[in-house]
């Protein structure tokens, strides 16, 4: 029986990774169809959003069996909860690419015009952001998820440096709000990768040490002075 037990959980998992691939995948094809304006990689997106929806229907049937039939305890408990929290965050990476699929559709009306964004340098961050979360899963690596949670604010650094920028060309050259504006939804659909990336070093880090590492803030440290440093 836990022989059984143990090959469905490998089963689980390896579902899971597969869905995380597409995601991952459609988030690169998401920015590039950004970058050149091709239509036929949005879609690309709209196919692979219909199978990470099915993967993930599939993923939480699993899980929530092997909890009502198993009934896991510790590590293995946590590894399932895991799983379900996961699976919703990879979700969500296939849906930023949507959201930014169709900023895409949108700007295809106007002339390419250059923003002050290097969306692919977020774009970037944020993937290997991903791609670091989930071999940390693959791995069991709880350090190598906590190394993850570090690389949020260069992302989040880059998203308020693009909001501001964009907040400028829609002052200074109003009639290319628009763009501006879809721009601008896309540098945030990345931050939100970022966002779910981090989740997923989270959780992965619960499964193992069984740590709540959420709004984590670093203690107060007292100087030789007795004041206070953060």
């Amino acid at each position: 029986m836990r022989v059984r037990f143990h090959q469905s959980l490998g089963d689980l998992k390896e579902k899971l990774l597969v869905m995380a691939g597409l995601a991952e995948q459609s988030i690169e094809r998401a920015v590039e169809a950004f970058r050149t304006r091709d239509l036929s990689l949005c879609a690309q997106i709209d196919a692979s959003e219909a199978e990470i929806n099915r993967y993930e229907r599939e993923i939480d049937q699993m899980a929530l069996d092997l909890l009502a039939m198993e009934q896991p305890m510790a590590i293995d408990l946590r590894f399932i909860l895991s799983v379900i929290k996961i699976n919703s965050d990879v979700e969500r990476v296939g849906d930023s690419a949507v959201n930014i699929i169709e900023r895409v559709r949108e700007l295809q009306a106007f002339a390419p015009v250059d923003m002050p964004v290097d969306i692919p340098r977020m774009a970037s961050l944020a993937t290997d952001m991903v791609r670091r979360a989930i071999q940390a899963f693959i791995e069991g690596d709880a350090e190598a998820a906590q190394k993850v949670l570090a690389l949020d604010d260069a992302v989040d650094k880059l998203n308020r440096s693009a909001y501001f920028s964009l907040l400028n060309v829609m002052r200074e050259q109003p009639h290319q709000t628009l763009q501006a504006l879809n721009t601008l939804v896309i540098a945030r659909s990345l931050e939100r990768v970022a966002d779910h990336a981090t989740n997923i070093a989270e959780d992965v880090v619960f499964w193992i040490r069984g740590a709540d590492v959420r709004h984590y803030v670093a203690p107060a440290v007292v100087d030789g002075t007795g004041a206070e440093r953060v």
